[in-house]
């Protein structure tokens, strides 16, 4: 049986020059290795992000490229969230795979090139809230077990450059050995 994201899709591309907390759509964007996404204001080899950066500007830079996948927007919609994709922030919309079910050290093949590794998951934090009320607690919810399930997408960095489309594959590779899940980076 095929896995379940062999049909996975970049629905679009965003990044914006400055520290605002949509991005803009692109044509396309450029991956760089060890960076992120060329032009974006989160690209850089230590961490960009501005909380961050006042508790250690020299800390690695593990939030190089951020992505959602389109079925959040679709269930923030049907809640009474009016957001698109961009909207949230990230550089890549995906469609077709579960994002936050992958493992830390999951590497995608976007396109024909572009190679990014998984480091964990986005942090929810209170600039939801600025943008639409009550969207930081549509993007935290808790499981079965009672234990916290952040929605607001996962964190990469990139291995190999090339440029990623909208309507570009994504080509899934699971590390080997036992799965770690992915944690707040």
């Amino acid at each position: 049986m095929a896995p379940a994201w062999e049909a996975a899709t970049v629905l679009a591309v965003h990044r914006s020059r400055s520290h605002s907390f949509s991005k803009f759509a692109e044509e396309a964007v450029t991956l760089v290795p060890g960076l992120g996404v060329q032009g974006d204001a989160h690209a850089g080899a230590t961490i960009k992000h501005r909380s961050r950066v006042a508790q250690d500007a020299s800390q690695p830079n593990l939030r190089q490229v951020h992505l959602l996948q389109a079925e959040l927007f679709d269930d923030l919609m049907a809640g009474g969230f009016a957001v698109w994709p961009g909207d949230l922030g990230e550089n890549i919309t995906t469609r077709g795979i579960d994002l936050l079910a992958l493992p830390t050290g999951t590497r995608l093949r976007l396109g024909e090139q572009a190679v990014i590794e998984l480091t964990g998951l986005r942090n929810p934090c209170s600039q939801l809230d600025r943008f639409q009320t009550g969207l930081m607690a549509a993007l935290i919810r808790r499981d079965g077990a009672g234990r916290l399930v952040r929605r607001a997408g996962v964190m990469a960095v990139v291995l190999t450059a090339g440029e990623v489309h909208a309507g570009g594959a994504i080509r899934v590779e699971v590390p080997d050995g036992e799965a770690r899940p992915l944690e707040p980076v």
